[in-house]
């Protein structure tokens, strides 16, 4: 196996060799089956990776705490361990393991090449079956080893759930300091667990709702520096900055299309009405996909690229409506108490998370693309603007109005905490995974 990111000078995974042990068990590997409706966190033990300094301990911690945090898994407190292990390459005691009731085990080792890079690998381990199930090594710069960490975690989150993790990636969000009116509002990025903030622009301007590109290290967001919202498109890598195009009226909620190469938008005109649009970036040609006397906003593409979801108040109030990629076929979906806002699509192309208003508090749920099965995950005082992780399992929301800060929430509903960021925090959006 041969992973070369393009965003670290160099990052490499390769298959660890089974060590050469005795089957214990003839009982079936231990997966985790993230269909079923309640899931029980799998106890699993992660030891500090063995190294010359600090470095296997600061790893395995990000590992721990990357799996911790998804709540598909129950790391077991490392003053439990039995056995001490210091040497990854051989198997462990498995009894020792099971005594403690580690489903799963992961050991690992940290050292450092001649030429200045980190090469870190792990093996995970079934303790019942008493067999590897898995083994991968990586190399990187050190200034990319949290990297690796979260590289690890999704590889184990993979082998024992059978889907992509989700650990590997950023949020761009807005950055709010200061108060009242002297509030300033920053796009910054950082990495999914809040490390690693970097700020993308300096505050002088009011900026809104950023979001990534499927495909390329690029944003788009809404910034107030001539006045009015224009659209931007951002380098990451570069820093370079392009105005997609001056539109009469308002502009809002930009948003790429799965391919990269449109942005959908609502644009206000003089008579208050806001439609949908599309931009080609290559041609600069805009197409209009909604022509109604209402306000239609917050359109997100489908994973495929063939529908589209918005919001719509054409019934009285908000709502959310569906339509091909054309603006053909518009139709209702959500006929609940309240007023619907900010719909996306699930990169599994299966939910549509939104944010709904009702009876003085703010919910923040899941239908599917008919608008069944309706389901609130997370209830409060004031929340909205839902991002999904790249693997449609967990969604990140913005909660507080006057002191808004970041949140993750699953899908059972049942796992929602905090994203520590240094200031107040809104608008996030995440990240496709890394390559």
């Amino acid at each position: 196996m041969l992973r070369v990111s393009k965003t670290v000078f160099l990052l490499m995974a390769m298959v660890l060799a089974a060590a050469p042990i005795a089957v214990h068990s003839a009982r079936a590997q231990v997966t985790i089956d993230i269909n079923r409706g309640n899931v029980e966190p799998l106890p699993i033990a992660i030891t500090d990776f063995i190294s010359g300094d600090q470095m296997g301990a600061q790893i395995s911690s990000i590992v721990t705490a990357d799996l911790k945090r998804s709540g598909l898994f129950a790391p077991i407190d490392k003053a439990a361990f039995i056995e001490k292990t210091s040497n990854p390459d051989a198997a462990p005691r498995f009894e020792d393991w099971k005594v403690i009731n580690a489903q799963a085990l992961v050991t690992g080792r940290v050292s450092r090449e001649a030429d200045g890079r980190i090469r870190a690998e792990f093996r995970l381990w079934d303790t019942f079956a008493g067999q590897q199930l898995d083994g991968q090594q990586f190399f990187a710069t050190e200034a990319n080893w949290r990297r690796i960490a979260h590289i690890i975690a999704d590889a184990i989150y993979e082998r024992l759930t059978g889907e992509k993790g989700y650990f590997d990636t950023r949020v761009v969000f807005v950055d709010e300091s200061g108060s009242g009116t002297q509030r300033t509002k920053r796009l910054a990025i950082m990495d999914q667990d809040g490390a690693n903030i970097r700020y993308l622009t300096d505050g002088r301007s009011i900026v809104l709702t950023p979001r990534f590109s499927p495909n390329r290290q690029e944003i788009t967001y809404m910034s107030y520096e001539s006045g009015t919202p224009q659209v931007y498109l951002l380098q990451l890598e570069t820093g370079q900055r392009e105005l997609v195009g001056d539109f009469p009226g308002m502009t809002f909620s930009p948003r790429f299309s799965p391919d990269g190469q449109k942005i959908i938008m609502s644009l206000m005109r003089e008579d208050g009405n806001s439609n949908i649009f599309t931009m080609d970036l290559r041609s600069r040609q805009t197409t209009r996909l909604t022509n109604t006397n209402a306000i239609d906003t917050s359109p997100s593409y489908s994973p495929d690229g063939s529908q589209v979801v918005f919001t719509s108040d054409r019934g009285g109030r908000p709502q959310i409506y569906v339509m091909n990629a054309d603006g053909s076929g518009q139709k209702r979906i959500s006929f609940g108490q309240g007023s619907y806002s900010t719909p996306v699509w699930s990169p599994r192309g299966d939910l549509i998370a939104f944010t709904r208003q009702s009876g003085g508090g703010f919910e923040i749920g899941v239908m599917r693309t008919d608008g069944s099965g309706e389901r609130i995950l997370s209830t409060a005082f004031q929340q909205e603007g839902p991002t999904w992780a790249p693997n449609g399992r967990v969604l990140m929301f913005f909660s507080g109005s006057s002191q808004p800060k970041l949140r993750t929430v699953d899908l059972t509903g049942r796992n929602e905490q905090a994203v520590p960021t240094p200031n107040l925090a809104s608008d996030p959006a995440w990240s496709p995974l890394l390559e």
